[in-house]
């Protein structure tokens, strides 16, 4: 039970009579009156005036006459005769442009109800659409109140002897509509009241001795017992939904609410209620005073005209009385077009129209409720905007006052509206710190912090040395739960020194390089950092190793290069020290973590040994890097047997084949460590024959000179020359080798004899014994060479003038064909027949059955044919000047192959018959060739 005496009373209304309506000027009602003689009068109501409601934008009214009155906003009252003496009672849908009343057409006559259809019009007035007389039984009754649900189904009539009568089905008509006794009782009904709730209609009824409610939407018509007190007439009403459409029934010490089914809160309002309203979430009550009236202590209304009545307007919600003034003998209090209306005995109309929000609000803030404010805002269902900022001025209110707690509780609820740095401001400038780690808290928790405001907090928990509050703050259970930036928390947490909870954050967050980072740069727990990068995915490992391997590699060199062996083979992230098997194996690039064991070589012979072995097709660099370290192992190297070891792995792994590509790399590395065997293998493989000569020639490794022109001197006839060469600079007996390299020169024919004693001319020791048997040999070879040359010669001048003396003959004498049988089918001939120059004769058919044209003969055609695709190669190679040139650059003899272009015709231009006219050689190009013929002509002598 609330006591009214507690709450404020505020001036929330404006109070004003309602005025005529000026003619031509066409002010609104209600404006206040103009000066002059224009101004308006007080607007009265007709008198005799006995009920009222409204709805449907008018004011109505039922009077003594038995007419009903209807009052628009212009303030024209229109009326009409609804009843013959008076009409008693009337309710005006909200929803419908239905009116029911009850009144009288005759005395002594039972009352009858009426259903006006105010959109319709019968002669001028109203269309009445049903009319039936309002009797709870067979004895005629006095009605006490009547209530008609919105939905034109249900109407209620009370009585003043304690019966209610329910009409159920169309109201407006007969036909389709069914009255029944829904209540009967000792008590007079003051009130009734549907309430519709989904699918279930509710009727509250009310007397002066009790309270309940029955469900009309049923068959058996439930009824409940909600109170054992009741109130008067007039003194009930229903409460909108802000209230929950509870039924309010005033009664002289308290207003109580109710349920369909129980009894709700209950307000100590003193006072004798005379009339109970609802009006937009307030509670409209009017009442007489025993302090203004000491004899209204009764029940009747029966009262002086001149007492007092009070009316207050009640906020349930907010606990406070919006409006309070004193009227003279109240009529009824009607709700319409937003405002209030009082209407009194003398005829008057006061208008009391609630003020805006803002004004409102305003009025609460000069006087500091702050906390009502917010209250009536909430209730006004102001936006979040002007909310936050009655929470701002709330919170400098209590900021001014020193109540930084209550102040900072406040600039709370301004979070998302209000820049959070003017609430920061202040609270650093107060060093209140508690406060701003609160608020700060609160805008992490609704995910509105940036950066700055993470570092804020983090570094008011360091400040206040909070470690619960701190483990309470980052440790979350999921990354949606996260409200701050992650990154920024751990850079916080890492210079205020608390690396465990940055350690926290970067391993649940997957924040690796900053864990790692704390643990090897701060902590400097290596162990516990490389077992961290064994758990990261293949990515992530591959790059966090790169980056810190050095580091990792100077403090525990064995345990990572077991990582970097695992993670350049078949990489799979760890779980607790086990290897996920189910995952698949990756493999990163080894020769990019050669530079990680710079000052590891022990490390790194290992792990180049281990991915030589495991992983055969490493990258080249594995092999390079491995060839260098055991060349660098065997030059520095003092124990024989540990040399000699080193000597054969270096050999075995240029053996391997992995130095093919880069074979001028591995000479090179070779050659830095002085490894012979290594470049004399290397050289080999290379057919750099000439560089394994000169190495043996600088070494004068005599027997070794010769075995390599043996070996190698079928792919580089030349090595024979240079051996000569060598052998003849040497001032010492070389005889021996002398004589082999000039015999195998002799077999081969590599020198001319003339050049092969130039040679020799250079050394002093050598006389001409030694090539003695060379010369003879070759002078008998060249003997026997001349005498073939001259028989061959003498043969083809023979050929020559034969053919010659043929083609005299040819030009100068007849041709005589004494051929007797056909060259073809070697028969007789006959005629007719053909003849050809060359002597062969045919039968005309044999003829045209093997000839391929006419001019040429069968027989010689095949021989001839060769002879001339010769000539034509002959005329398409001997243009090719690069071919030439390059034959003359490349050929060990070049005298030969000018002979074979001079045989073919390239210095001489042969014209053939069947070949189109063709340009001549240019002067330049003959010029060339001719240049090129005399200078190897001149190199071969």
């Amino acid at each position: 039970m609330a006591a009214y005496l507690q709450w404020r009373r505020f001036v929330f209304f404006d109070k004003e009579l309602v005025k005529e309506p000026l003619g031509s000027d066409g002010a609104a009602p209600g404006a206040a009156p103009a000066s002059g003689s224009t101004a308006s009068k007080f607007f009265c109501l007709p008198p005799g005036i006995t009920v009222c409601d409204s709805g449907r934008g008018s004011l109505v009214f039922g009077d003594m006459e038995g007419q009903i009155w209807f009052l628009p906003r212009s303030l024209q009252l229109t009326g009409f005769q609804a009843y013959k003496l008076r009409v008693t009672h009337l309710y005006q849908l909200k929803q419908h442009n239905i009116l029911a009343s009850v009144g009288e057409d005759e005395e002594g006559i039972n009352p009858l109800v009426k259903i006006w259809n105010l959109e319709k019009r019968d002669g001028g007035n109203p269309l009445c659409t049903r009319i039936f007389p309002a009797i709870p039984g067979t004895e005629p009754t006095v009605v006490s109140c009547l209530t008609v649900h919105e939905n034109l189904n249900f109407m209620a009539i009370g009585f003043t002897d304690g019966s209610v009568t329910l009409n159920k089905g169309d109201i407006t008509r007969d036909r389709h509509s069914k009255t029944q006794i829904l209540h009967k009782g000792n008590y007079p009904v003051t009130g009734l009241a549907f309430r519709q709730a989904g699918k279930t209609t509710h009727l509250f009824v009310v007397t002066t001795e009790n309270v309940q409610s029955y469900i009309v939407s049923g068959k058996d018509y439930p009824r409940v017992e909600l109170d054992t007190h009741g109130c008067g007439l007039r003194c009930s009403a229903l409460s909108d939904p802000s209230q929950d459409l509870q039924f309010i029934v005033a009664g002289d010490e308290c207003v109580y609410l109710y349920q369909p089914d129980e009894r709700g809160p209950c307000f100590a309002f003193e006072g004798h209620k005379l009339i109970a309203h609802w009006f937009r979430g307030y509670l409209v009550i009017v009442s007489r005073d025993r302090k203004v009236s000491p004899k209204s202590e009764f029940t009747s209304r029966d009262s002086q005209s001149s007492d007092k009545q009070i009316l207050n307007i009640y906020d349930l919600c907010n606990k406070f009385i919006a409006y309070s003034a004193v009227f003279e003998d109240v009529v009824d209090v009607l709700a319409e077009w937003g405002s209030l209306y009082v209407l009194t005995r003398d005829g008057r109309v006061h208008a009391l129209q609630e003020k805006d929000t803002q004004t409102k609000l305003e009025m609460l803030f000069k006087k500091n409720l702050f906390e009502m404010a917010i209250n009536l805002a909430k209730s006004q269902h102001l936006d979040s905007d002007g909310l936050a900022q009655i929470f701002m001025q709330y919170g400098d209110h209590l900021y001014s006052k020193g109540n930084h707690d209550g102040a900072v509780q406040q600039y709370i609820r301004t979070i998302g509206k209000l820049e959070p740095s003017y609430v920061i401001r202040k609270f650093l400038d107060a060093q209140r710190i508690h406060n701003l780690t609160a608020y700060l808290q609160t805008l992490h928790r609704q995910s509105l912090a940036n950066a700055d405001h993470t570092t804020l907090l983090l570094n008011c928990y360091t400040k206040l040395k909070d470690s619960s509050k701190l483990e309470e703050f980052i440790k979350t259970k999921s990354e949606s739960e996260v409200h701050f930036d992650v990154e920024t928390a751990i850079k916080v947490l890492r210079q205020a020194g608390y690396y465990s909870h940055a350690l926290y954050l970067a391993e649940n967050h997957a924040h690796h390089e900053w864990y790692l980072k704390i643990q090897l740069e701060d902590i400097k727990n290596y162990q516990e950092a490389l077992r961290y990068i064994g758990k990261l995915p293949f990515e992530q490992a591959e790059s966090n190793m790169k980056r810190y391997g050095k580091t990792l590699m100077h403090h525990i060199p064995e345990q990572t290069t077991q990582l970097l062996k695992g993670l350049c083979t078949d990489y799979r992230p760890s779980l607790d020290g086990r290897g996920d098997k189910e995952t698949p194996g990756y493999r990163a690039n080894s020769e990019e973590f050669i530079p990680i064991f710079a000052n590891n070589p022990r490390e790194l012979k290992a792990f180049l040994e281990h991915m030589s072995e495991v992983q055969p097709d490493s990258p080249q660099g594995i092999y390079d890097t491995l060839l260098e370290l055991r060349l660098q192992n065997w030059a520095h190297e003092k124990d024989p047997q540990v040399k000699e070891k080193l000597h054969a792995e270096a050999i075995s792994l240029l053996k391997s084949g992995r130095f093919c590509d880069v074979f001028d790399k591995a000479l090179v590395l070779c050659q830095m460590h002085d490894f012979q065997d290594g470049v004399l293998y290397l050289y080999e493989q290379g057919k750099l024959f000439q560089q394994i000569m000169h190495y043996h020639m600088q070494h004068e490794q005599y027997r070794q000179v010769i075995a390599v022109c043996e070996r190698h001197g079928e792919q580089d006839p030349s090595l024979w020359e240079q051996a000569l060469s060598y052998f003849a600079r040497k001032e010492e007996d070389c005889k021996e080798y002398m004589a082999a390299v000039l015999k195998h020169i002799e077999n081969k024919n590599l020198m001319p004899p003339l050049l092969v004693v130039q040679t020799l001319a250079h050394n002093s020791t050598a006389t001409l014994s030694v090539i003695r048997d060379y010369l003879v040999q070759k002078l008998q070879k060249q003997s026997q060479q001349i005498a073939q040359d001259e028989l061959r010669v003498r043969r083809y001048r023979e050929e020559t003038t034969r053919i010659r003396q043929e083609i005299q003959e040819l030009k100068a004498s007849p041709k005589i064909f004494q051929k007797t049988k056909c060259s073809i089918c070697n028969s007789a001939l006959e005629l007719p027949s053909v003849h050809f120059l060359c002597g062969h004769s045919f039968h005309q058919h044999c003829f045209e059955s093997y000839s391929e044209s006419d001019a040429d003969c069968p027989t010689c055609l095949p021989e001839n044919r060769k002879v001339m695709d010769m000539i034509r190669a002959q005329e398409q190679k001997r243009d090719l000047h690069d071919q030439f040139q390059h034959q003359l650059k490349c050929s060990n003899d070049s005298f030969s192959v000018i002979a074979d272009y001079f045989g073919r015709g390239v210095f001489n231009k042969l014209t053939l018959l069947t070949d189109p006219p063709t340009a001549r050689l240019t002067p330049s190009l003959e010029a060339g060739l001719q240049r090129d013929l005399l200078m190897h002509s001149r190199r071969g002598t």
